[in-house]
Parts: C-alpha cells; structure tokens; sequence
C-alpha cells in the first residue's frame, strides 16, 4: 500500500484510540507457552492463516495502518496446510495468537475445546453488533459466546453474464427462477447454450455442484431446514435435500443447457468455465460461480461493459433471493495485549476498506460503503450481500468433513454423471460419523 492510501486511512485516527487504548487497559493475563513479558513479544501478535501469494500482500497492506499506528508488528504466515498445520502447532503447545479461518467449522471445534478466547474478552458485543448484521455474528458464535472477527466474504450465489453479448441477443436479466428458465429455454431455441459449467477441481473435484445445491437449498427449504440440514437433524435423503439436487439436476443433466453436456461438467476445470461467456461464438452465456472466479476473467474483460453479474434469483418467494457465502474468520489463542488490539481493529472499517480499495476482495462489515470497491462489477457483488436479508455459509464447509469434504463431493459428481439420486443420498446420509 502506497504511503497516500496509508495517511488516507490513518487520519481518521481510528486506529490509535482503539488499539493503544486497550494496550493499555487489557488485562494481561496469558495464555501458557506464551513469552515472559519481554518488551518483543509484547509488541508482537503472530497469525496463522491460508491467504498466501498476492492475497497475502493484500491482507499485510490491510493490516500496515495496524502496525504503523501501535508500533505492534503482526507476524503473518500464510500456509495452504493450514487444517493440517494448526491442530499439530496448537496440540504442541505452539498456537499463534490469532488465526484466520477459512471457514467457521474448524474454529468451533477449537471453541469447544477450550483452547479459543472469546472475542467479547477484547470489545463489547455493541461494538460487533454494529460491524455485522445478525447472520454473520451467528456463524461467528459458539455456546452462545462470540469467539471471532470476519475480516472476508467470498459472494457465491452469483451469475456471470456478457452484458454486450446479452444486449446484442435481446436477453434481459431474470428475476425469478421460472424467469431464468424461460430465459435458458429462449436460448436453446435460438439455438444457444445457456450454461457454462465446470466441476473439476483435483481432490476437489465435486464442490462446484454442492454450492449449486446448497444455493438452491436456501431458495426451495429456506434457512431453517438448511440449518437442520447442515446438523444433521434431517437425514441426507430427507426429501428437501432430493428436491435440491432434482433441481440442479435439471440444469446439469440436460444436455441442451450445459456446453459439453453432463460429461462436460465433470471434466472442465472450474476456473476455464467461464471462459465460454468471452469465445466468438459464444459458447453459453450464463455461468454461476462465486466472486473469486473474477481471477479467471480474460484480461479483455471489461467490468461493466463485457462481463457483469446478477443475484441468482429465488425460487420460493417465502424466502426471497438468499445469498450463499465463505469466507475468512479471525480468532484468538492466547489472550495477550497486542491479540486483542488486533482483535479490535479487525472490527473497524479500516483493514475491510484497505483491502477493498484493492481489489479481489468482498467485506461482510456493515459499515463499508460501496464507494470503496475498485469496479462496477465488484461493488454490484458487494451490494447484494449488503442487501441481503437471508445469508448461510457454505453447508459442506459445515458438516463433518468425512461428508462435507467427502461423499457429498463425490456424490454429486456420481450424479451428475447420472447415478439415481435415491441411491446417492443414501450413500451420503450412511457415511455421516454416528453419535458417540
């Protein structure tokens, strides 16, 4: 971040009445494997976290105001190992003092187990409640205790459109889901494609068709049975479910909507999906992906003009248009001065606006204004989060990893590929860990 965007941020003085202040007054207490005291590690917080590459010179930009202003320097290591790596540090008695979550699950599993600080032990709840609507400090609670801080959104429930392509063939945007269907059928009677899609992934091969399950979840169940879902408090094969994946399975088996057909969906990598919206002819014009799919774009892309987003659209009007989305949580393991600090700027404007002002970067903090984002396409993905009135996180990040990360995966690629889907939700709903 260049020295102008620092003073920019810095002379708001948000930073200073916040951070020293608590340097000041926090308690001191810490936790065991923690230094003695040492005026080092009192100006010290180290953070664990999965942001590497150019997002991880994005976060430490983020995070300079921080450092500048407290004199406290955040030690930051980025790892793409990181459910493998923090269990083993902190199990050896070498936790950093905050991590970065990718997605809450992970962190509960800490909370539950004693080894988190509660971050109302660094900022009162108003100060939270005021960042963050209701949905986002929901996932951030455990135990009724409010354990972290989100800093990152990651937008899923999108669909990428050529705006020119779409003027050029008469189409508009759909604001229903019997709309969007009326509007893929127009386009495979004129001949057309409707859909890009790519499910490979490596090891991850499979993700792609659960967020489109999960999107659709939201629209036909709504919240409260997703939730249900999500805990297991209705089976797999539970007849929400099958309607979620009947549905999906209407775009994805129908070889007149899909480029390549259900074959097609399997094999193509998901970051070349899109790619089809930009080809002459084009070879489909609608493609649903969350915003990091931005970093796949063409560098011909022009935001606004050749490539643009629309909210995808509700199904039961009971639940309105829900918004699906990831993202990254900070959280503390050892409750020193400079953690908490730390804890408390994370709440503020700053580092979300900073990182913004970047670009490739979403905030769920509700006291960023759209003004901040770098293009039209970027601030269209922030408004439909801040608009939302219906947010989950990803379902598969949620549940046991033997699922989530596993046959539920490897389920919908079985089904797109044409298994029955009675017998791929008995598959999944068998391999849910039983109660001990």
């Amino acid at each position: 971040m260049n020295s102008a965007m620092q003073r920019r941020y810095l002379s708001r003085g948000v930073v200073l009445g916040l951070s020293l202040s608590c340097l000041v007054a926090c308690d001191t207490n810490q936790s065991a494997g923690e230094g003695e005291g040492s005026p080092a590690a009192e100006n010290t917080v180290t953070v664990l976290g999965v942001v590497v590459g150019e997002q991880q010179e994005k976060l430490e930009a983020a995070l300079a105001p921080f450092e500048e202003e407290t004199g406290i320097d955040v030690v930051y290591e980025g790892t793409d190992a990181f459910a493998t790596l923090l269990p083993v540090r902190v199990e050896s008695g070498d936790a950093p003092d905050v991590a970065m979550f990718p997605q809450p699950g992970l962190m509960a599993d800490f909370a539950e187990s004693g080894q988190l600080i509660p971050v109302t032990t660094a900022m009162d709840r108003a100060t939270l409640e005021a960042a963050y609507s209701e949905d986002w400090l929901t996932l951030a609670t455990i135990n009724e205790e409010l354990y972290g801080v989100w800093l990152r959104a990651s937008v899923k429930s999108l669909v990428w459109y050529n705006p020119q392509v779409f003027q050029a063939q008469g189409y508009e945007i759909p604001s229903s889901w019997e709309e969007l269907m009326a509007l893929s059928d127009q386009m495979v009677a004129d001949g057309e494609t409707p859909w890009c899609l790519g499910m490979e992934s490596g090891d991850a091969t499979g993700w792609v068709g659960t967020d489109w399950v999960e999107d659709i979840m939201l629209r036909t169940a709504g919240p409260e049975v997703y939730d249900q879902w999500i805990a297991h408090e209705i089976p797999f094969d539970a007849e929400p479910v099958k309607t979620a994946f009947s549905t999906f399975g209407d775009i994805v088996r129908n070889p007149e909507y899909v480029s390549g057909g259900a074959v097609g969906a399997i094999s193509t990598p998901f970051g070349d999906s899109i790619q089809g919206l930009f080809t002459d002819p084009p070879r489909c014009y609608l493609h649903r992906q969350a915003n990091f799919i931005a970093s796949f774009l063409p560098e011909a892309a022009v935001p606004g003009e050749t490539v643009a987003v629309f909210p995808l659209p509700g199904i039961d009007p009971e639940f309105g248009t829900p918004v699906l989305v990831a993202g990254d949580i900070f959280a503390m393991f050892n409750d020193t001065p400079a953690a908490r600090a730390l804890m408390e700027y994370l709440a503020t404007p700053t580092p979300h606006e900073v990182w913004a002002s970047l670009g490739g970067f979403i905030s769920p903090h509700s006291q960023v204004g759209l003004e901040v984002y770098p293009d039209e396409v970027t601030r269209q993905q922030a408004e439909i989060l801040a608009e939302a009135e219906i947010v989950r996180f990803d379902a598969s990040d949620m549940m046991p990893g033997t699922v989530g990360t596993g046959t539920f995966w490897s389920g919908i690629v079985d089904y797109v590929g044409g298994e029955d889907v009675d017998s791929v939700l008995a598959n999944i709903e068998a391999s849910w860990p039983q109660a001990e």
